[in-house]
């Protein structure tokens, strides 16, 4: 939008006076490098990688090791503090030990850069007056979240650094992954609030929006725990798993808690509970409101279907990377697609 049309928009206080167009596409910048960030950090999690940096050194470690000493000395590092070197890596060299290494280095490096293209246009926009005092607050909560991110991001590889743990610990990682997903719905409706168009809507769409959402959401967060506990190489027969309805191990921890958080078993039947009923509300949301030529609904149940397939071909092949990075990319796009459905159906202010 740029700003001569903001000017039409009185109401709507969250809106700037001048700049909106920039601030618009800056938001949107920032959401495009949190989804390469969600991607980058899969890959760290699927090839292993993210406890080849032991340390946490917010400044200092935004420099690699530079040269043979200092690359030894990360080795050394590794090879003393993860039960992951000892446990599956104990042939590893320092050939392999670097490519895990960048895997993670990138992974922390893309936050860095994601923090300071925050911080700094965030300054200028509000030094020039280009933000409201309805939107400030949104955005300080924003950077706000950034920084707890990389926090929880040490909490999660700490899980798996002098520990008995050949990972990082999933319910920590799908902490992680939830916040991540958090921080781009946010930038993705912050944008829609600057200056999106609405559609009009039934007004009992809402309910249905916000229950999509939620569900999609929650299968987003299952999707890191089995991701976590590499729970989709475990059973890679469908629509059974190993051959039955209901795995005889989904309740084998003791205390039963426990099979929530740490059961393979528990974990991917969830998970895919979970898809069959957001499939069938979305297909069902699709057909009801199809009288009323929204399209929104029909093509979230696009999506919807189309992540559902490719999580049975993801699932059948066991999980590869390249697989795995594919729907855990259109998982993404199903969530902001939920996000966009519940901001165009929410009853006005």
């Amino acid at each position: 939008m740029s700003e001569a049309v903001a000017t039409f928009l009185p109401a709507n206080s969250m809106v700037p006076a001048k700049g909106v167009g920039l601030v618009r596409a800056w938001l949107l910048a920032i959401a495009g490098l949190v989804y390469a960030m969600i991607l980058v950090g899969g890959a760290t999690r699927l090839t292993d990688s993210g406890l080849s940096i032991t340390e946490w050194k917010p400044l200092l470690g935004a420099f690699p090791p530079m040269n043979d000493m200092e690359w030894a000395d990360a080795f050394a590092k590794y090879q003393s503090m993860t039960a992951q070197y000892h446990l599956l890596n104990p042939n590893m060299d320092i050939g392999g030990f670097k490519g895990i290494y960048w895997w993670e280095w990138s992974h922390r490096e893309l936050g860095r850069v994601i923090g300071v293209a925050f911080a700094l246009p965030l300054i200028f926009f509000w030094v020039t007056g280009r933000t409201t005092k309805k939107l400030l607050p949104h955005l300080l909560i924003l950077f706000a979240l950034g920084g707890l991110q990389g926090l929880i991001g040490w909490w999660m590889v700490s899980s798996g650094v002098n520990s008995e743990l050949t990972s990082v610990a999933p319910y920590r990682l799908m902490t992680h992954f939830g916040l991540a997903l958090l921080i781009i719905c946010y930038c993705f409706w912050l944008w829609m609030e600057l200056g999106a168009t609405k559609r009009e809507t039934p007004r009992e769409a809402f309910g249905w929006t916000t229950a999509l959402i939620w569900i999609s959401g929650l299968q987003m967060a299952l999707g890191a725990l089995v991701a976590g506990l590499d729970a989709g190489r475990g059973y890679t027969d469908w629509p059974l798993m190993s051959g039955q309805v209901v795995p005889p191990e989904m309740w084998s921890m003791n205390p039963f808690w426990l099979n929530f958080v740490e059961n393979p078993a528990t974990a991917q039947f969830v998970h895919r509970l979970v898809a069959y009923a957001l499939l069938g509300l979305a297909l069902w949301a699709a057909w009801k409101y199809r009288a009323q030529h929204w399209s929104l609904f029909r093509l979230f149940a696009g999506l919807v279907l189309a992540q559902a397939v490719l999580g049975v071909v993801t699932l059948v092949n066991a999980a590869p990377l390249d697989l795995s990075l594919l729907h855990q990319a259109l998982g993404t796009i199903v969530l902001l697609a939920a996000t966009r459905l519940v901001w165009t159906a929410k009853p006005a202010s």
